[in-house]
């Protein structure tokens, strides 16, 4: 008989081998119990690379800053375990993000995995631990996405992943809160792409367009585009015709840029254009230089939300200067979330009673109830299991100074988090 080890998890091998160890020793001399602290291996998987690479600007920052914190290592249950983190970059490719996964479980031997920036790559590399018994945490990619695209059961939830970040829900009252400031048709123009999030998002059931209709916005859905695009002439045209005057989506970076200097050079000029992905960062804003301005979005973290890190005490204002200071590059919303996955992981593994058994750091996790840079993580009152929710304001860009600046101006949902200024009308 032939047995293919892609059909036996990582977990039922450490099974095996301990059983196997068992037996063995029953019928040898007995060997002394003292040995060295396991290390504990964490895997991180990246988008370091690829259309989503902005995602990752923050990575070699943060991880600096957690190695530096736990080169001594971490104490569990009285001992004190070296820490090693493994890094892995999926290139922005949801089939590479699996393989590299697959190579941190199954190669590595990590004991817990982590992964963060949009389904692309926090569904592969959660599905692969699954499949393997290998706790795992990911966060930034709304809920939906991420649950629903893994085919999770509400009832039942998963077994070994657990996630944390805002939902659908969230971006849709944030948006259309931003909306309803500014004087406008209410007819607005969606750009959502053939992958993850653009499936979720405009899905007919649980993304927007159920919502917009009952609150009384109409939409103009062209259908699903492949992302990297070179020509948004045909969403532009049926944009003009309907008289749309918002524009919504979620598409990377170089898509909105081709989209919005179309735009322009057609014509289309929407009063608001609050779009995903592309417009949470500066970079691409400052590239599009005074088109930037009034471009608004939904804002995950700032400096001026008010949690602080529980690892190194550091309040949001703090961790933006030192990263600013640190790197000569501007603070991203990313940054904040990049820190809490590893400030969670390591909350989880502190409190884990036998760090040498993936069920015992998985009920860790799931345990988990932690006040952290991004606000609190609370697996227990997700809107479905293994899901923690995050708060979610909206912002708006303009220039000052030759530099985007971006200022929340909507925070009807979470009033704790400060307003920096008004919505207004692209100019």
């Amino acid at each position: 008989m032939i047995i293919h080890p892609r059909r036996i998890s990582r977990r039922g091998l450490l099974k095996s081998a301990g059983a196997f160890g068992i037996a063995t020793a029953a019928g040898s001399f007995p060997m002394p119990a003292i040995s060295a602290p396991k290390t504990i291996k964490i895997g991180f998987v990246t988008p370091a690379t690829g259309p989503l690479a902005v995602f990752a600007q923050p990575d070699a920052y943060v991880l600096e800053q957690f190695r530096k914190a736990t080169a001594s290592g971490i104490k569990i249950n009285g001992a004190t375990h070296p820490v090693e983190f493994v890094v892995r970059d999926s290139q922005s490719n949801s089939n590479r993000a699996s393989s590299v996964a697959q190579e941190l479980i199954l190669g590595e031997e990590v004991d817990i995995i982590t992964a963060t920036s949009t389904p692309d790559t926090t569904n592969p590399v959660a599905d692969q631990a699954e499949l393997n018994g290998v706790p795992c945490i990911t966060n930034d990619t709304p809920w939906q996405p991420h649950f629903f695209g893994r085919q999770g059961d509400p009832s039942k939830g998963f077994e070994w992943t657990y996630h944390f970040f805002w939902g659908l829900e969230d971006v849709i009252s944030v948006f259309t809160g931003l909306w309803s400031k500014t004087d406008t048709s209410k007819v607005v123009g969606a750009l959502w792409p053939n992958d993850p999030d653009g499936n979720a998002w405009g899905d007919g059931k649980l993304g927007f367009p159920p919502i917009l209709k009952e609150k009384g916005f109409s939409l103009v859905d062209t259908g699903r585009f492949q992302g990297m695009s070179d020509d948004f002439t045909a969403q532009i045209s049926a944009f003009k015709a309907a008289g749309v005057e918002i524009v919504t989506g979620v598409v990377v970076p170089p898509d909105f840029t081709t989209f919005w200097t179309q735009a322009a050079q057609q014509g289309f000029k929407p009063k608001v254009v609050t779009v995903a992905k592309a417009l949470e960062f500066p970079q691409p804003i400052q590239a599009l230089g005074d088109r930037g301005n009034g471009l608004s979005v939904e804002v995950w973290w700032s400096p001026s939300h008010p949690f602080s890190s529980g690892f190194t005490g550091q309040t949001s204002a703090e961790l933006a200067a030192d990263y600013e200071k640190s790197t000569g590059q501007p603070w991203t919303m990313p940054l904040a979330f990049k820190h809490s996955l590893f400030e969670v992981a390591l909350d989880a593994l502190k409190r884990t009673e036998d760090p040498t058994d993936p069920a015992s750091i998985r009920d860790a996790i799931k345990a988990t109830s932690y006040q952290s840079i991004v606000g609190p993580v609370d697996f227990s009152k997700g809107p479905v299991p293994n899901i923690a929710k995050t708060p979610l304001v909206g912002g708006q860009w303009s220039i000052k100074d030759g530099k985007p600046v971006l200022a929340i101006v909507e925070n009807g949902d979470h009033p704790e988090i400060p307003i920096g200024g008004q919505m207004v009308a692209i100019s």
